[in-house]
């Protein structure tokens, strides 16, 4: 299988052959030049600061530094030396901003001899960018660790990137936040957006109005003084803390201890299912901006950035249109709809907001033409939206193709903010200011937050940092399997919680077959999990196998990267790697897992998918003796197959087969063997590509 994988990788990649040496970079800095040598690194290896030194930055580099000692095994002086005898110099010009902005300059350089590490910035911000790609480019070999000589001049393509945290459905421990915050240092994030209130939970501390927290939290909320440990750990890594207080929907645990902001009458309980409730805000009442004023200010007071979201999103109108009292006041205020109600909501938020020296943030829902053009809109439905509120002069963000909760691959979310940007003039480019992966927290716990976000954000964060044009998904996966060994140094557990989850399930330290069988599955996407375990919401354990699958199964990826080896060397497929063995073993796997899965009652449910498993592998392993004889299959074995893979791509739990898309282009490859003397090359492999669609299903 390796010998294969790698045979894959060298054929696929054309960029790859001409890039030498290949470096494990993400995200990939905008130019990188190789030079000759390599920079030893041994136990005297030492570092020095010359020019502005604080201790942010002093911080910086002796983290990065004892990363580097744990990689080698060795330990490294921990005082900083002489500049002229340090083998590694960090220069930089100045603080740069006391509080993380997104005006910060991250730029940077970084030149490696045989000599010496040189790490320029104007920044301490950007020097803190630079030090993760230094521990990037680590290296070894027989004779000994190293990092390769190497310039790198670097800045990130956008000033905004960010990751999301929904810590309202599911709280999440402090120690979850700080670690994932070392994950977004890691590949150059900027902003931790903290959403921080839901139907499901109030989750920060309010001293001014303590019931909130008191009666909306079940007793899960972040004290004012963890808020401010959050806020300087990001700070400390170049990282800004944006919160965010839905309204004026998802609101239902607002309403708990203050049940005279509602539109409805309560008595209100916090939410413990998932989905878009109808509690929402009476926006008709002077005692809701009166509360939210002095929430909002003590809110102001506590996290520094200069934005503040406001959610904005879902908001179904039911509770507006079902209040007498509500429809009466849009009717005398000439307000059409709920959509106009909303803006008026937001027109006297803004305001507060602005009072309190924060400017307003929130999701695509709040855009109106009477929305001022301080607002920042993040865009959550699609692209269009963005570039709307782009047109319209407001500043925008991208979340809509980055949704990490939907489990969607890697390659999926690999895709660039402005797909084209001839849509745009360059003002109105000038307002897209960047991006965020969201981590939703339906179907997340403390420990499985982590596998649910990386490494795939790792991909998404490349494409708001490198350059465009930077679009390999096989280089990129390729990288990523290196950043993700790489995020288990700094205490990620997206890895190794996988197995502790499978011997709570077994009972057992031996579950190698259990393991194989977690290459082939992936939870189902989009929000089709809800569909197969109804009702239970916020109680449900979330200990079953698909909580223990991978987001991104391994044979999903190598299975297409082979398949895309083997059909490029149409129109004679006899001087590839041959796949049979893969399929082979396959179906050993399934037919060795039915007695593992059968006798726990927990992985029952699972037979039906391993079995297709099974009868999947065959199809692979015949199409491609059709492929390598140059034979085309009967008719009757191609429609066969056809309905044996649809069948296999439905499934009953919610898991499903990570292969079957790259098995149908199989199929439809050894069907269209006759055209390959009609066609070139390149008319035969998109016509395959076409032929091996999934039928359309309706929704």
């Amino acid at each position: 299988m390796k010998l294969l994988l790698a045979a894959c990788l060298l054929m696929t990649s054309s960029a790859l052959q001409a890039q030498e040496p290949q470096h494990d970079l993400m995200p990939l800095p905008a130019k990188v030049t190789p030079q000759e040598g390599r920079l030893s690194i041994d136990a005297g290896f030492s570092a020095a600061i010359t020019g502005h030194s604080d201790d942010r930055l002093r911080n910086g580099v002796y983290r990065a530094m004892r990363r580097l000692e744990g990689r080698i095994g060795s330990a490294l002086p921990r005082t900083f030396g002489a500049t002229d005898a340090a083998k590694f110099v960090v220069e930089v010009k100045g603080a740069g901003k006391a509080v993380p902005a997104m005006e910060e300059d991250e730029s940077y350089t970084l030149e490696i001899t045989p000599q010496r590490a040189t790490l320029r910035a104007n920044t301490v911000v950007g020097a803190l960018r630079g030090l993760e790609t230094l521990l990037q480019l680590f290296a070894f070999d027989a004779n000994g660790y190293y990092f390769p000589a190497v310039s790198i001049q670097d800045a990130p393509r956008f000033p905004w990137r960010g990751l999301l945290i929904d810590v309202g459905r599911h709280y999440q421990p402090m120690e979850v936040l700080k670690r994932n915050v070392d994950a977004m240092a890691a590949v150059k994030l900027n902003v931790m957006h903290w959403h921080l209130t839901e139907d499901q939970g109030f989750r920060i501390e309010s001293k001014k109005y303590p019931k909130l927290h008191q009666m909306g939290s079940d007793a899960l909320y972040y004290t004012q003084e963890q808020a401010r440990e959050i806020i300087e750990y990001a700070r400390e890594r170049g990282i800004r803390v944006v919160p965010e207080f839905d309204m004026p929907g998802h609101v239902q645990a607002w309403l708990v201890g203050h049940p005279e902001l509602a539109a409805a009458p309560g008595p209100h309980q916090i939410s413990r299912r998932w989905g878009i409730m109808d509690a929402a805000f009476d926006p008709t009442k002077d005692e809701v901006y009166k509360l939210l004023d002095g929430f909002l200010g003590e809110m102001a007071r506590l996290f520094p950035d200069a934005y503040m979201h406001i959610g904005g999103d879902e908001n179904n109108g039911k509770w507006w249109d079902a209040n007498p009292k509500i429809v009466e006041f849009r009717k005398k205020k000439g307000l059409k709809d709920n959509h106009a109600l909303q803006a008026y909501f937001n027109q006297r938020l803004l305001k507060i907001l602005q009072k309190h020296g924060k400017r307003m943030m929130g999701w695509d829902e709040i855009l109106h033409p009477e929305l001022p053009k301080d607002a920042l809109i993040q865009s959550w439905r699609n692209t269009e939206a963005m570039v709307q509120a782009a047109n319209q002069g407001y500043d925008s963000i991208l979340s809509a193709p980055y949704y990490i909760d939907l489990l969607h691959p890697a390659s999926f979310h690999y895709k660039d903010i402005i797909a084209d940007e001839s849509q745009l003039t360059p003002e109105q480019r000038k307002h897209i200011l960047g991006g965020e992966a969201t981590m939703w927290a339906e179907w997340v716990t403390p420990e499985t937050i982590d596998s649910r976000i990386w490494p795939r954000t790792a991909a998404i964060a490349e494409k708001f940092w490198s350059p465009p044009g930077t679009t390999d998904v096989d280089d990129m996966y390729r990288r990523l399997e290196a950043v993700s060994l790489r995020l288990e140094e700094l205490g990620l557990t997206h890895r190794k919680n996988r197995a502790m989850m499978l011997r709570r399930i077994t009972g057992s330290a031996d579950n190698g077959l259990l393991d194989r069988f977690l290459e082939f599955v992936e939870p189902v996407k989009g929000y089709r999990r809800g569909r197969f375990q109804p009702g239970e919401g916020a109680y449900l354990p979330l200990t079953q196998l698909v909580d223990a699958a991978n987001t991104d199964a391994p044979a999903g990826h190598r299975l297409r990267l082979s398949v895309d080896v083997l059909l490029a060397q149409a129109p004679r497929f006899t001087n590839t790697p041959d796949m049979s063995a893969q399929f082979a073993d396959w179906q050993r796997v399934s037919a060795d897992l039915q007695p593992v899965l059968e006798k726990n009652p927990q992985l029952r449910a699972a037979v039906p998918l391993s079995l297709n498993l099974g009868r999947v592998a065959g199809i692979g392993l015949e199409a491609v003796s059709h492929l390598r004889s140059g034979q085309a299959p009967p008719e009757e074995w191609v429609r066969s197959s056809r309905v044996a893979l649809d069948q296999a791509a439905q499934t009953t739990i919610p898991l499903e087969l990570a292969i079957i898309a790259p098995l149908r282009e199989l199929v439809a490859a050894a069907a269209e063997i006759p055209r390959l003397a009609t066609m070139d090359k390149t008319q035969w492999r998109q016509h395959v590509k076409q032929q091996a669609a999934p039928p359309q299903r309706p929704r």
